[in-house]
């Protein structure tokens, strides 16, 4: 018997409260990168304040995201951006390399768990392509912050790595929302 056949149906809600959640991340992940473009040259308070709520946010995303979903693997997701909020302050005393490589750090970790939600624990929901390339995407980009971390001066690499994931949310909201919208049957799970 397949693990779809004894898994239990994972509510169309469910798809649609996610595609909801993902929604609002690409509207701050915009936002963000837009504010991050025109101020971050410099590690001011003003950058510093940016730089720390971008995974502060995501830590309170995955907390309304594990209300719905309870997917233990977010635990994982929390404890990484948190302790990214404390990495980005504590680098942010140093200098631009400094914060890029703890950004790159946070950008692999955090891809990697992005990673291993979408293909294990989401797949079944549709739209996930997009977060697997997303988390893909995010180890690679977390590798060239540390490749340009020597000799970069400003913080501005940041948000372009904030727009691609907020475009790669807002691929997976629309498609997650579809999903959720179809006659409100249950989108069958399958773990396998």
């Amino acid at each position: 018997m397949s693990a779809a056949a004894v898994a239990p149906a994972m509510p169309a809600t469910t798809a649609s409260h996610l595609g909801r959640l993902y929604f609002v991340r690409f509207v701050f992940a915009a936002a963000w990168a837009a504010t991050l473009a025109a101020i971050g040259s410099k590690l001011d308070p003003a950058t510093v304040t940016l730089l720390i709520l971008y995974p502060a946010f995501d830590v309170a995303a995955a907390v309304f995201d594990l209300r719905t979903t309870r997917t233990p693997a977010l635990y994982v997701n929390m404890a990484v951006s948190a302790l990214a909020v404390i990495g980005f302050a504590v680098a942010a005393a140093d200098d631009i390399p400094a914060v890029l490589r703890a950004w790159g750090t946070w950008a692999i970790v955090a891809g990697l768990v992005q990673l291993f939600v979408a293909i294990k624990r989401r797949r079944e929901l549709g739209g996930q392509w997009a977060m697997i390339l997303s988390g893909s995407i995010s180890v690679l980009a977390g590798a060239s912050f540390f490749a340009q971390a020597g000799k970069a001066t400003s913080m501005k690499l940041a948000a372009g790595y904030a727009v691609l994931g907020g475009i790669f949310f807002l691929v997976s909201a629309v498609r997650l929302m579809r999903a959720g919208n179809r006659d409100g049957r249950p989108v069958a799970r399958a773990d396998s």
